[in-house]
């Protein structure tokens, strides 16, 4: 009789310290994660109290963002700060590629005035005027290619002379791009005058 009390009795007492052995933590043991700095914290907490709850005045703050954005990189494009460029237009590669192009005259960049030239001339009724227009448009683009081939050639050895480790795909077509557009109408704006060294 006395045997099975005390059996009973040992029981739960042996399940209670069990418990108690598995929820308790030794202190000295590392808890998984750092402890987050005051600031940190504070700004985490004031992000989560400042996060609107319905969808409109989400979508409000998102526009008013992309649009701040916006006048952030048009103003960049103006005044070629590096900060708040495009990715397209970002990094010294880039930089160098911009200033290389705007350092040098290229007949590329007289593309469109000639074009409408030619066009207006190819509207004319008379058939001497039209074969030289014709003519024209094979010589402006004749030209324009082989301009384009030495720029190329020019500008890809100097970005293997000055950025030999860095990645540099797209930076020649970027720089054939610049050249298709007239100088005063690039951005970002050019830095440099012709005929300076970049």
């Amino acid at each position: 009789m006395f045997r099975s009390r005390a059996k009973e009795e040992k029981a739960p007492t042996d399940k209670v310290t069990a418990d108690l052995s598995k929820q308790t933590r030794n202190p000295q043991a590392p808890k998984g994660r750092p402890t987050p700095k005051r600031s940190v914290a504070q700004t985490q907490r004031r992000r989560a109290s400042s996060t609107p709850t319905d969808r409109k005045s989400a979508m409000k703050r998102q526009r008013e963002a992309r649009r701040a954005d916006l006048a952030r990189q048009r103003e960049a494009l103006a005044s070629g700060d590096e900060r708040y460029l495009p990715v397209r237009d970002k990094g010294p590669v880039r930089r160098f590629v911009r200033d290389f192009v705007d350092s040098r005259f290229c007949i590329a960049e007289y593309f469109l005035p000639l074009a409408v030239v030619i066009l207006i001339l190819s509207v004319i009724q008379v058939q001497n005027i039209q074969s030289i227009s014709l003519l024209l448009w094979l010589a402006v683009i004749i030209l324009i290619v082989i301009d384009s081939i030495g720029l190329s050639i020019r500008l890809k050895k100097q970005l293997r002379e000055r950025f030999p480790d860095t990645p540099k795909r797209g930076a020649v077509a970027y720089g054939l791009m610049r050249t298709l557009q007239m100088r005063r109408l690039r951005l970002p704006k050019p830095q440099v005058k012709r005929g300076e060294r970049p």
